[in-house]
């Protein structure tokens, strides 16, 4: 169990002014976020700069200006991520350059397509518990929590895919204990919860406790049953690495930490992608049954092969429309390592960057009718005439996401599986708000109800 003391200091000061976040609440907490940035971006021509006391953030977002930042002169600006190392510690979300790199290289092997076939057994076995759960969900009539239904199914697909490991703790309370974290780091607004009806502050001593209890659960990853006792999986990779007398920068606690970067960054993207898409489903049953209908023409009544699984084509384009419409990160940070210039605008050493993705996936100038939910856009003829770097669902560069291919496969196949079987009642406000922090969540959640097929 990790130090009560070391977790205490790591929540102690959260929603300070430290952090980007807190600084862009005026703008954030209002109650169409994305529209005031979007009406902000217009006035200004793709560039809001922000001035501040002791710094200035830059908001950028015209695909020119992603790919001078994360392509072209991408050494000129290294990650941001303050606040999140209690929660990622130094993994190889938190770190740059040359130990990013030295770091990545071990680890690179287990996201090529060529394993994507044999985690497939894995992830379909994660998606059975799934709807064996949700069957009772449908028995009861209970109304969930859809962001905690596909995140504890993308924490048991990384658990038995990548570790062959079963899942050795209770993922909902897991979650529950880290969004405490995450939530009150980036907003003091949002510090509150409700006790009986009455607002009180979120303790530190509680997302003290939450850090306590997540930094405890690698080691009980690795301790875990083994499913397989497959050679070639991450955490056997990773574990080399640690073994590796040449390679002292991997020791143990760089093994916890590249653990707690995937079972939450690798988990929260993939389950904020398919719960958007089962919002978006429930608003447009024409395209669930479209989804119905791919699988029965590809697959029969069958489950899918690995082979079926690269035919879904309509299915795989509503993801990708979903990452459109709600990118799970809506906006790439960067901080200036020295001076620049884009696009006419003087970009100084120090200035925090921030690439609005969520700006670019909606801009008319570049999508045809961009608020219309039309997964068809992503079919192959209409993507080759794309802007580049107007669609950044995964960043864009040497740092683009390492997992975003095997996530839309995850997503594939999730998506199908549970359609075949369930329908999705989303029984929230139309349309859902949005809650802009790190990522781009659901506003008081997405409640369904389950109803079986």
């Amino acid at each position: 169990m990790a130090d009560m003391s070391v977790a205490y200091s790591s929540s102690h000061g959260l929603g300070e002014e430290q952090s980007i976040w807190f600084k862009l609440t005026p703008l954030l907490n209002q109650e169409n976020p994305m529209q005031v940035l979007m009406a902000l971006s217009e006035k200004y021509s793709g560039v809001i700069p922000i001035n501040l006391k002791t710094q200035r953030i830059m908001l950028l977002s015209e695909p020119a200006h992603a790919e001078r930042v994360l392509v072209t002169n991408a050494d000129n600006y290294t990650k941001y991520f303050d606040g999140l190392r209690p929660v990622f510690g130094r993994s190889m979300i938190t770190i740059d350059g040359a130990l990013w790199q030295k770091i990545r290289r071990p680890q690179q092997a287990a996201f090529h397509p060529n394993m994507f076939e044999d985690y497939f057994p894995y992830l379909m076995s994660a998606i059975e518990t799934k709807m064996a759960r949700w069957a009772e969900y449908a028995e009861s009539g209970e109304t969930v929590e859809m962001v905690e239904e596909t995140w504890t199914l993308a924490a048991e697909m990384v658990c038995k895919a990548l570790f062959d490991r079963e899942m050795p703790f209770n993922p909902h309370f897991v979650f529950k204990q880290v969004k405490t974290y995450t939530d009150v780091m980036n907003h003091k607004s949002i510090r509150l919860k409700s006790v009986r009806g009455e607002l009180a502050e979120v303790t530190e001593e509680e997302t003290a406790k939450a850090m306590e209890i997540w930094g405890s659960i690698p080691e009980t990853v690795i301790g875990a049953n083994i499913v397989d006792h497959r050679e070639k999986t991450l955490l056997n990779m990773i574990l080399e690495a640690e073994a590796d007398p040449d390679f002292p920068e991997f020791d143990r606690q760089q093994v916890i930490d590249e653990l707690k970067q995937y079972l939450w960054a690798g988990t929260e993207t993939t389950a904020l992608t398919l719960a958007w898409s089962l919002y978006l489903l429930s608003q447009h049953p024409e395209a669930m049954e479209r989804i119905r209908t791919e699988a029965r023409a590809v697959c029969g009544d069958e489950d899918p092969s690995w082979n079926q699984v690269q035919q879904l084509s309509y299915t795989r384009m509503v993801i990708q429309e979903t990452m459109r419409l709600f990118p799970p990160i809506w906006a790439l940070i960067r901080i200036a390592a020295g001076d620049d210039e884009i696009e006419g605008h003087k970009i100084k050493a120090g200035d925090k960057v921030v690439i609005l993705s969520y700006i670019a996936h909606h801009s008319s100038k570049y999508w045809d009718n961009p608020e219309k939910f039309d997964p068809e856009r992503f079919a192959p003829e209409r993507a080759k005439k794309r802007m580049k770097y107007s669609y950044l669902p995964f960043a864009a560069g040497k740092r683009a996401c390492i997992g975003g291919a095997l996530s839309q496969i995850e997503n594939t196949l999730a998506l199908v599986q549970l359609l075949r079987r369930f329908t999705p009642e989303y029984t929230g406000p139309v349309p859902a708000k949005i809650h802009a922090t790190v990522t781009l969540s659901p506003k008081g959640g997405l409640p369904f109800r389950i109803r079986k097929l």
